[in-house]
């Protein structure tokens, strides 16, 4: 008899929390479209800019693009294409977004997972080197200059590393136009273009992360069963490695996951520092337009990869914390 409720427990846990994704994607695409039509300016005039026309022509492209329309009919349209899959076609290009943001995600994701998987790999160990040490000079020294990383701007920050490292490394694109066309000289040049952007991101994002494990593991330092464990003659990089460090890391789990989702979107002050050709430099050229298209399409993508990641993490915690299942 246990056994199906606690496979009943789970089925209602998983669709509660699918519902709730689901109800918080519409919100999302409601938002989104509201925040984005409230934006000053004016597309069609702004797409005209510098070209001689008449009223007739500003009405015609207002009504080819839907602007003439209710703002409840545009927001139906909008809704209707988005369930087939169609972000509609941007203003300033004239390309159907989708096209764009599937051109511009492979870009981002190496960019912003490069630096993520940096930064949750650093993060966790200075966490943990801090935790174990705390009031150490180690702690202290490392968390201090956490702490002065993660309140930096990251434009601020980027535009410091092009100043001092601009010579050494490249100060923006992903890859130089005459680099040869086999695939060893593509990929060392976009290692070398990756290396001032990544390092900006680890710079301000690993904090979060050394942070949150340097708080979860002090919590666990003077549990029992670490106190048993060192009765029973354990090491104490063993105890450290194999018992306090796997239940520290739970509450790390969805800081990850969220983090992963805004790989999807990408950091944009960063791609628009260093001209990364990325979803995020995307983002920033169609708000000057503004490219409602483009930037409704790159908010649900962003909105539904932390939305997914969320959920991820969600049933994950379900599998890796006793205590949720025994919700």
């Amino acid at each position: 008899m246990p056994s199906p409720r606690r496979g009943g427990g789970t089925a209602r846990y998983l669709l509660t929390k699918l519902g709730g994704a689901v109800i918080s994607l519409f919100m999302v695409v409601v938002l989104g479209f509201i925040l984005f039509r409230v934006m000053p300016g004016d597309p069609v005039k702004t797409m005209t800019r510098g070209h001689p026309v008449t009223n007739e022509q500003l009405a015609i492209l207002e009504h080819r693009y839907g602007l003439d329309k209710p703002k409840i009919a545009q927001f139906w349209d909008y809704l209707v294409k988005l369930l087939h899959g169609d972000f509609g076609d941007s203003y300033q290009y004239s390309r159907p977004v989708g096209d764009m943001i599937l051109e511009k995600l492979w870009p981002t994701v190496l960019l912003v997972g490069t630096g993520t998987i940096l930064a949750v790999a650093l993060g966790l160990w200075l966490g943990t080197r801090a935790a174990w040490q705390r009031n150490s000079v180690f702690d202290k020294a490392s968390t201090g200059i956490a702490l002065a990383f993660w309140s930096m701007p990251t434009f601020w920050l980027g535009m410091i590393l092009l100043t001092a490292a601009g010579g050494l490394f490249p100060s923006g694109g992903m890859v130089y136009p005459d680099t040869p066309p086999d695939f060893l000289s593509q990929a060392l040049d976009i290692l070398h273009h990756l290396v001032l952007p990544v390092i900006t991101l680890v710079a301000v994002v690993y904090a979060q992360y050394q942070l949150v494990m340097r708080s979860s593991l002090l919590e666990e330092m003077d549990a029992d069963y670490l106190t048993t464990a060192r009765a029973k003659g354990l090491r104490d990089d063993l105890v450290r490695r194999r018992h306090a460090v796997p239940n520290a890391l739970l509450p790390t789990v969805t800081l990850v996951f969220l983090h992963l989702g805004m790989v999807v979107a990408g950091a944009i002050t960063v791609e628009a520092v260093f001209s990364w050709p990325g979803l995020g430099q995307m983002t920033y050229n169609a708000i000057g337009v503004p490219d409602l298209p483009v930037l409704q399409g790159t908010f649900i993508v962003l909105a539904a990869a932390v939305l997914v990641m969320n959920l991820i993490a969600d049933v994950l915690y379900r599998f890796l914390d006793p205590r949720v299942r025994a919700v």
